[in-house]
């Protein structure tokens, strides 16, 4: 049951991640920062999407995904429509993932140590469920600041 929950937040968060991105009426907006703002909504975009592609992706989906985390805060200038593109491939990622997961595999330890000490998968999974709806909100609320 979990599995599904899981599964069903992240496509519905990435889904409204991609309606943040494709709502930003001037691409450029998407790249502002100010000296309030050191993260433009670009790069937290690249970085949930390096962040799930590193965690769910490499980890339990096993796609070989190789993260350049740096790159997630330095790479500027995406167009909007790659950003929209590389969001896609995620959810895709994502669903291929939960569905060779078993409710058995959340109780497991999660095969990185992410934050200084073991956890579960499922605990891991929340967390990351959560992470990416903070910066969700985060992006939310530049697009309607600048």
């Amino acid at each position: 049951m979990l599995i599904e929950t899981l599964k069903s937040l992240f496509n519905r968060d990435l889904n409204k991640l991609k309606v943040e991105i494709e709502s930003y009426q001037n691409e450029s907006q998407i790249w502002e920062i100010d000296k309030n703002i050191s993260n433009s909504a670009g790069n937290l975009c690249l970085h949930l999407i390096g962040n799930i592609n590193t965690y769910i992706g490499a980890e339990i989906g096993k796609t070989g995904y190789v993260r350049d985390r740096p790159l997630e805060f330095s790479l500027k200038d995406i167009p909007k429509s790659e950003l929209i593109a590389k969001i896609e491939a995620t959810i895709i990622v994502v669903n291929d993932a939960f569905d060779i997961l078993n409710e058995n595999d959340l109780e497991d330890i999660y095969p990185q140590i992410v934050f200084e000490k073991e956890m579960t998968t499922g605990y891991f999974l929340v967390h990351l469920a959560t992470h990416l709806a903070y910066h969700l909100g985060q992006i939310n609320y530049h697009r309607r600041l600048v």
